[in-house]
């Protein structure tokens, strides 16, 4: 299992910063909020590509497209961190 958390310093994760949890059966997607959070969990099985924003400055952001569950997008991660995402997902596929 391999947990990855999206910077304080990004937009949309002051207070409550998103969580990617990559395991044996799938990404979770872990956004907390002050009175309610949402949580989506994708198996592996159900994903269909997997892109990476990189900018030159400032923090990437990770996209899973699915077939029919949706997409989970999250941004605050470092390139490293996102790259180090996909490979885990493709590698899983």
């Amino acid at each position: 299992m391999k947990i990855f958390t999206a910077s304080r310093l990004s937009s949309g994760n002051k207070v409550f910063p998103a969580k990617i949890v990559i395991d044996n059966l799938g990404i979770t997607l872990n956004i907390p909020g002050l009175f309610s959070g949402q949580e989506k969990t994708i198996p592996f099985s159900r994903v269909s590509s997997v892109k990476i924003d990189s900018p030159f400055v400032g923090f990437s952001t990770i996209n899973i497209e699915t077939t029919g569950e949706g997409s989970i997008e999250a941004n605050g991660f470092t390139k490293q961190e996102v790259t180090e995402m996909k490979n885990l997902i493709l590698a899983n596929i």
